[in-house]
Parts: structure tokens; C-alpha cells; sequence
């Protein structure tokens, strides 16, 4: 028998922070999203289990304030979420699969939505819809995405959000490759506190910009190949 107890890490590089996710039921739950013999059925419950699992991590954080109340016994003084409240944005298709997750866990936050596209030959991602608030300032902000792989879309993300006034962003994904870490490390270091939490830091990226070991095609596993 093993335990899952030596892949866990945290680190800062100046304004941009990783956390890599150790938990039993992560790495178990993670295996079967690997596998390639699972459905999309099963698929898509992984997935929201996976996400209410970094969620609970990755809300720490979460603006809160207090909140006045009477219980059966007496009165006291408990905690809310503050306002304005978050903000989930999932990355059009696959970050769809990830957002009920995150409304479980955060059911008060507000959601907005960027799609975008990756070009499977330059691996250079272009948007082609965008449903943001124009100020975005003082918000909190969750990016969810299963894959954070060349760091290309989640750094477009970014800088939608930032545009608008954000300085407060965390990525929710489910496995990372060292590229993508490395790239949204260099280039939002000093511009916004990012924060990148993931299942799972993979051991590199493919010569077709895939993680390996990775999940494959996350938007194809959830919902299929639609010609």
C-alpha cells in the first residue's frame, strides 16, 4: 500500500503562486480521469469531483466579512462571503465541465465566460466569445480550465481580466505542465496576484502541445468529438 503523500508542494515566484494538490481522493480520482477507458459520463462526474475538491483549496483565500445572526440560543457573529462577490470564469468548452463544481463550493459567485480556440499547429489561442463584466475592479476572480499545457489560453485569460481592472486571479485546473507554470511564472510575476491550483504537475508537454502523461482532449472526453 501506498499513500499520496509526497507530491504536494507550494511555491511562490514573486507575485504568481503554484499549489500542486495532494489528497487520496484526488490522486484516485485523478487515475480514473486519466484512464482512457473512461466515459464521458463518468468523465464529466470526475471532473466535478475533482473541481469541489481544489475548490475547497482554492477559496481559501475568498474575501469574507462578518455577518451578524440569531441562532435557537443567542445571538452571535458568524461570516459571509464579501461584496462584490467572486467571479468563476470558465474557458469555453471544457472549462464548462468544471464550473457546477465550483458553484457547489461557491454558490454566491457570480460567472462570466471566455472562449477561446487553439490552434493545433502554432498552439496560439484566439477568442471568439466573451461574456465579462467591463470593470472588473476589486473583484475576486476563479479561471477554471482542465489544462494548463503550453499556458497560452490561460495567459490570454489574464489578460481579458486584467484589461478590465482585475488584479486578483486563480486558476483552478485540473493537471499542469511545467511549460505552462513556467510561462504564466514569467510573465505575471509582477503584474497580479495569480495563483495556479492543480491536481496534478505533469512531467511535460508533447510535440503536439498535449500533457503527458496528461487526460488527452479534455473538451472531446467530457462531450465528445462534434464534427
Amino acid at each position: 500500500m501506498t499513500t499520496a503523500g509526497d507530491a504536494e508542494f507550494s511555491r511562490t515566484i514573486w507575485g504568481m503562486h503554484l499549489h500542486v494538490a495532494d489528497h487520496p481522493l484526488i490522486a484516485h480520482k485523478l487515475t480514473a480521469l486519466r484512464d482512457a477507458n473512461t466515459d464521458s459520463a463518468r468523465f464529466r462526474q470526475l471532473t466535478e469531483e475533482l473541481v469541489m475538491l481544489l475548490a475547497y483549496e482554492a477559496t481559501r483565500s475568498v474575501a469574507v466579512e462578518d455577518k451578524e445572526i440569531s441562532t435557537p440560543v443567542t445571538t452571535t457573529t458568524g461570516t459571509r462571503i464579501a461584496e462584490p462577490r467572486p467571479v468563476v470564469v470558465p474557458i469555453l468548452r471544457a472549462g464548462l465541465g468544471m464550473l457546477d463544481g465550483m458553484l457547489r463550493i461557491l454558490p454566491t459567485a457570480e460567472v462570466g465566460f471566455l472562449g477561446m480556440v487553439r490552434d493545433e499547429t502554432t498552439f496560439e489561442p484566439s477568442a471568439y466569445a466573451d461574456r465579462l463584466p467591463d470593470d472588473l475592479t476589486g473583484r475576486q476572480i476563479f479561471v477554471v480550465d482542465p489544462m494548463l499545457a503550453t499556458g497560452g489560453t490561460l495567459a490570454m485569460a489574464i489578460d481579458f481580466l486584467l484589461a478590465r481592472g482585475a488584479r486578483d486571479v486563480t486558476a483552478v485546473c485540473l493537471v499542469s505542465a511545467p511549460e505552462g507554470v513556467q510561462r504564466i511564472e514569467r510573465d505575471y510575476s509582477d503584474s497580479a496576484e495569480v495563483k495556479v491550483y492543480t491536481a496534478a504537475l505533469d512531467e511535460k508537454l508533447n510535440e503536439k502541445g498535449y500533457i503527458v502523461p496528461g487526460l488527452g482532449d479534455a473538451g472531446d472526453r467530457m462531450y465528445g468529438i462534434v464534427d
